[in-house]
């Protein structure tokens, strides 16, 4: 029992020393449990990933479960500083880190990638070289425009001209559709898309925004996509910007939107009906875009979102006078030439955009934001 209590103690007083107080995977505050094969503390959901590799990593809690005097000392010379500098010593600046809240296909993709296939060690660089091929090719499953049926498409990924293209047939001539890595965005939906490896893939199309919704039933080939498209939006910035270091790059190869959800909108008089609209705010692209529902293939709008500086503002407003309104918690979003009028469901949701709303409006305006406001 005395051996018992000190092994906890000492496992205790590891896991709040720098490095090891936060997952070693996800980055998740205090860690509870802890892989004694591979030295490291990881949170509760990151422990049920390294259960599922049994071959690699072996998991105990550091707080209910017996631990032997061998693992105890194991886990004081290894720790997460000490494998990360193994096992994360060659990642790729353009692979994607997952955190916390991420979905599970990205953080159990990391999980396998360090661990289990051990692609970051330098031992082998074949691996990384999938990520730059040239073109990269997944056959994925994709959402018909007009319908919810999905089909097979061939997608090419192409460092020569930073484009990916699609293709109905693998004998076709000529693909349905090119993208260029210009306005090129991709994010994880697996609520949205109704799978757990779920990829909206996003892009401007004759300046309005397209969305493409795909799968993929293997973790490692659509997540693999994912860090080839950062791949090669990092290589056509690069080019683009030759001045800006890698750093300032980074996060402008894909991003999450800062919020989604229904709101009601009207008109620009403000007398028309208000209607439900599926919401969408980009910080990458300081707009925000709404569609008829969560899985349209192309926006119904948009609006862009200057600084405060340029007279952009938003605050709550009365929802008193709804023509045709549900929803009665109000936003007002000020811009030079509108004033937006929307309506939600629930107080929560009002704070959560008007959150969203001011953090865009917080941030200054760069160059390439100028010129997108000068095409709206």
């Amino acid at each position: 029992m005395a051996n018992l209590e000190r092994n906890n103690k000492i496992l205790l007083d590891l896991v709040r020393q720098p490095g090891n107080n936060v997952c070693a995977d996800c980055g998740a505050p205090e860690p509870d449990w802890a892989s004694y094969t591979l030295g490291i503390f990881v949170c509760l959901n990151c422990s049920g990933m390294h259960r599922n590799l049994p071959a690699v990593s072996k998991v105990k809690s550091i707080r209910l479960d017996h631990w032997e005097d061998s693992l105890v000392e194991f886990m004081r010379e290894r720790g997460n500083s000490a494998a990360k500098a193994i096992f994360e010593k060659c990642v790729p600046a353009f692979f994607y880190h997952p955190q916390q809240n991420d979905c599970i296909v990205l953080r159990d993709q990391w999980i396998r990638t360090k661990y289990e296939r051990r692609e970051f060690t330098g031992e082998n660089n074949d691996f990384q070289k999938v990520y730059s091929s040239d073109p990269f090719e997944s056959t994925l499953w994709k959402k018909g425009r007009d319908n919810k049926q999905f089909l097979k498409r061939i997608f090419l990924l192409s460092r020569k001209d930073f484009t990916l293209r699609y293709f109905i047939k693998e004998d076709a001539k000529a693909p349905k559709a090119v993208i260029s890595m210009k306005d090129l965005n991709a994010v994880f939906q697996p609520e949205k898309v109704g799978h757990p490896h779920g990829l909206q893939i996003s892009y401007l199309q004759d300046e309005r925004t397209r969305n493409l919704f795909v799968y993929h039933e293997s973790g490692q080939v659509i997540v693999s996509l994912f860090n080839a498209i950062r791949a090669t939006r990092l290589a056509y910035l690069q080019k683009k910007n030759p001045t800006l270091r890698e750093n300032e790059l980074i996060p402008q190869l894909t991003s999450r939107s800062l919020k989604e959800g229904y709101m009601e909108k009207t008109g620009p008089t403000q007398r028309e009906p208000f209607k439900k609209r599926w919401f969408t705010l980009c910080s990458m692209n300081r707009k925000l875009l709404y569609f008829k529902s969560p899985l349209d293939a192309t926006e119904l709008g948009a609006v862009f979102i200057g600084s405060e500086s340029h007279s952009y503002s938003v605050s709550e407003s009365s929802g008193k006078s709804t023509r045709g309104g549900r929803w009665h918690c109000g936003i007002t979003l000020q811009t030079p030439g509108r004033e937006f009028v929307f309506m939600c469901e629930q107080e929560q949701e009002r704070r959560e955009w008007l959150e969203a709303l001011r953090r865009v409006i917080s941030q200054p305006m760069t160059p390439e934001d100028y010129r997108r406001r000068a095409r709206e």
